[in-house]
């Protein structure tokens, strides 16, 4: 089994939102993703993808746009990203799934052979170049419901099991400053951590490593519209 992660897809099958008035590079973006994801992928692989998904504002807007990703192989792992705003009540999205190799987290953890992915949205940290007082409290949330997530994990995790944590927003710095995320990532054991949000010009590292743990963007953008293979 390969693991692989793609973050910030911005798909519009049913949203007028074409992603090409970011730079011609966005130009027929996800055939560009088709092509690289059908090279290299096979069924018992997973795709990790980080958020941002789709521009649908409606849960079937969504759908229609997780269906134009159905037919690529592997086990899908999603987390919510910032605009995903289809994206309500759990249990409808999970209800939604196009087949049985969709899984959605939210504030939990799921299982793929030995690999567990536990995930949350997450936030703005401080430090990071947009983040405010503003945005204390929903950073505090965010932490809370990552241990959400990590009670999940400790009821599942056996001998031997990996721990990958997707979210969506970056969990440190540039700097790669200690946050909360990153404490709570180092709490529980944490390998690897996927994560998009992160686009353009903006300066963040693709790799970085902090106190043994690997943090990877993967935001499609930045990676040239190709997944990253990550174990």
């Amino acid at each position: 089994m390969k693991i692989f992660a793609i973050s910030d897809l911005h798909l519009s099958g049913k949203a007028d939102k074409p992603m090409n008035v970011f730079g011609e590079g966005w130009e027929g973006h996800f055939e560009k993703i088709k092509a690289d994801w059908q090279s290299r992928v096979t069924d018992e692989d997973v795709v990790l993808i980080g958020g941002d998904t789709s521009w649908g504002m409606y849960l079937e807007e969504g759908v229609y746009d997780l269906k134009a990703i159905a037919p690529l192989k592997g086990k899908k792992i999603f987390v919510r990203g910032n605009h995903d705003y289809w994206w309500h009540a759990i249990s409808r999205v999970r209800a939604s799934a196009p087949d049985e190799t969709f899984s959605f987290l939210q504030n939990d953890c799921v299982r793929a052979g030995n690999l567990i992915v536990a995930g949350s949205r997450g936030w703005l940290c401080p430090g990071c170049a947009e983040y405010t007082e503003h945005d204390r409290a929903l950073y505090m949330r965010e932490a809370e419901r990552f241990k959400l997530a990590f009670a999940a994990v400790k009821k599942e995790r056996r001998e031997g099991d990996r721990l990958f944590v997707l979210m969506h927003y970056p969990p440190l710095n540039a700097k790669k400053e200690d946050t909360l995320f990153t404490q709570l990532f180092e709490e529980n054991g944490v390998e690897k951590v996927i994560f998009g949000h992160i686009h353009g010009g903006t300066y963040f590292p693709l790799r970085s490593e902090k106190n043994g743990i690997s943090y990877l963007l993967t935001s499609c953008d930045k990676t040239r519209f190709t997944l990253t293979e990550i174990g």
